[in-house]
């Protein structure tokens, strides 16, 4: 029996609809009741119950056993459905059972075929000519020929060289159905049951789960930190019951409560999957989980916080708890593939749920990163709260350096959600992004004044190529030394002076020496053109010390490019 119940456990994810079998001569037995008790805990919502071995027994027994199984079934999903008596040997109720097996077919709806691609592999083996061929129930999604698909856990990954449902070849099979997938690019030895065929990053694996656990009133209390055995798809994995909060010590026969599991391998989860526990040891079947978060972060869970945390998502449905994963991470955000693998929403859903939380401000996205509308509010005063009081310190400057301000504040998150920060402060006029970050209103104090600072600029300009040290420009625009080396400062952000190494040159001085290599380039009728440090020199009346950076400068402007001793005018 413990055999059978773990195959069941692997194959009931396929089941729609279940026939309940109860042998006349043995009536309902443990076994009966796990298999059940294991139904109702995955959702099974159809079926019918057929009482087997009729001939067997005297009328009286078969009345007994027909009242075990309505109590049995009593405010179940089989409560009013058929209960058929039938005998294999003598055909018995057979052809009433074909009609309510048929009926039963005809009510099951189809799976979602747009879903993502899960396909619990319960058989590996391999053919010749063909490979490794894995067989399964297809839970949900379209598995066609020439897919690529993960290989979880696992980083490999596999190409669908060919399907086959019922030993008939297909271009592609949907969700409720079981098919053989042939698989290309792994072996044999890489895949196992219990391992699962998906989509590329459509589902979390995982060794942490918060959950809702249900347990079954014929269960013994379940402690805190009591070891389980967990049955999700066609794997079964070991692990530990967190209950959560900071009171609870263990969950009643019964009782539904908040918890984590603590896997002790990793498992194939998204929210809203349903997994089935059984005791460690005897391996009962205990009561059911259903995930609420596959991957949290690995905060306690014996906090009124996490308690409040798991609360809030329990009755929420995908797109309501992907806001609170979201918000939930601040400015770190999640990924977009997250609102897939862990938020359980389907990827056709997911362009679509994303642009109306993002249309209504409460999600926005940035980049790979999904972030909260609030923390974006936040980051956007945070970012203007620091600005302004650079601009109380330095009232001579512009404004704050653009990758200063994403360092203090956006160190340890994505460049892109910066990005996205900044894009909504200019759009509402609130931020001025430049090289500087400045507030609209801020206007950056001239060092002593527009005169100073137009003396100072005079003298650069008078100095051409070579102007004379920071003293000698304080003389000459007749200021004090402090004072010229601010409005020097000021003129460089400006773009009006440049900086050669120890030299601050004026612009219209190196742009005159660019007009004149040009000309000189022009009047070569298309020769090659060269210049050395000699001839730089005497053509411009430079020393050594001012030549060596100007031409330096010029390869970066790649004006010249420098061929050993000389430079070719490019």
């Amino acid at each position: 029996h413990e055999r059978f119940v773990r195959t069941m456990l692997a194959g009931v994810g396929g089941v729609d609809c279940v026939m309940l079998i109860v042998a006349a001569d043995e009536s309902v037995m443990p076994q009966t009741r796990e298999h059940f008790d294991i139904c109702r805990l995955l959702g099974v919502a159809d079926g019918c119950v057929v009482i087997t071995k009729v001939d067997a027994v005297d009328v009286d027994t078969r009345a007994l056993v027909a009242l075990e199984v309505a109590e049995l079934i009593q405010g179940s999903f089989l409560q009013g459905r058929p209960v058929l008596e039938v005998s294999a040997r003598t055909g018995e109720g057979l052809d009433e059972l074909r009609s309510v097996l048929s009926a039963a077919a005809a009510r099951v709806g189809r799976r979602p075929a747009g879903g993502a691609v899960r396909l619990p592999i319960d058989r590996v083996f391999t053919m010749r000519g063909f490979g490794t061929v894995a067989t399964g129930t297809l839970v949900s999604g379209t598995v066609r020929l020439g897919d690529e698909l993960a290989l979880l856990p696992g980083p490999l990954r596999a190409k669908v060289r060919g399907i086959q449902v019922h030993g008939q070849p297909e271009a592609e099979v949907t969700a409720g159905r079981r098919a053989a997938v042939n698989l290309g690019g792994v072996e044999l030895t890489d895949v196992s049951r219990g391992q699962t065929l998906a989509a590329p990053e459509t589902l979390a694996v995982t060794r942490r789960a918060d959950v809702v656990i249900d347990l079954l009133p014929s269960a013994r209390p379940l402690r805190h930190g009591a070891r389980v055995r967990v049955h999700h798809g066609t794997a079964e994995v070991l692990g530990r019951v967190s209950i959560a909060g900071p009171d609870a010590g263990h969950i009643a026969a019964g009782d539904t409560a908040l918890a984590r599991l603590r896997l002790e391998a990793p498992a194939v989860l998204t929210r809203g999957d349903r997994v089935i526990l059984r005791a460690y040891s005897p391996p009962i079947t205990i009561g059911a989980a259903t995930v609420l978060d596959p991957a949290p972060t690995s905060a306690a869970i014996r906090t009124p916080a996490a308690l409040a945390r798991l609360t809030e998502l329990r009755p929420a449905d995908s797109t309501q708890a992907l806001v609170a994963m979201v918000r939930e991470r601040g400015l770190r955000g999640l990924s977009t593939s997250d609102a897939v693998a862990r938020a359980g929403l389907g990827p056709s859903a997911v362009r679509e749920v994303l642009t109306a939380l993002e249309r209504a401000g409460t999600i926005s996205v940035a980049g790979d990163r999904l972030v909260s509308g609030a923390a974006m509010d936040q980051a956007g005063t945070g970012l203007m709260a620091i600005v302004k009081a650079f601009h109380a310190l330095q009232p001579l400057s512009e404004g704050l350096p653009r990758e200063e301000a994403r360092a203090r504040l956006f160190g340890s998150v994505d460049g892109a959600v910066f990005e996205a920060v900044m894009r909504r402060l200019v759009a509402a006029r609130a931020m001025v992004d430049r090289e500087r970050l400045a507030l609209p209103t801020h206007r950056a104090a001239l060092p002593g004044g527009e005169a100073t600072v137009a003396a100072v600029e005079t003298a650069y300009r008078e100095g051409g190529l070579t102007p004379p040290d920071m003293a000698g420009i304080a003389t000459r625009a007749g200021v004090e030394a402090p004072t010229a080396e601010a409005a020097s400062a000021y003129l460089m952000r400006q773009k009006v002076l440049v900086r050669l190494d120890a030299l601050l040159l004026h612009r219209d001085a190196l742009d005159a020496v660019k007009r004149d290599i040009a000309a000189l380039k022009a009047a070569a009728g298309g020769e090659v053109v060269k210049l050395d440090v000699a001839q730089i020199k005497d053509r411009y009346g430079l020393s050594r010390k001012f030549a060596i950076p100007l031409l330096e400068y010029l390869d970066r402007e790649r004006v010249t490019r420098r061929m050993g001793d000389q430079r070719v005018v490019l």
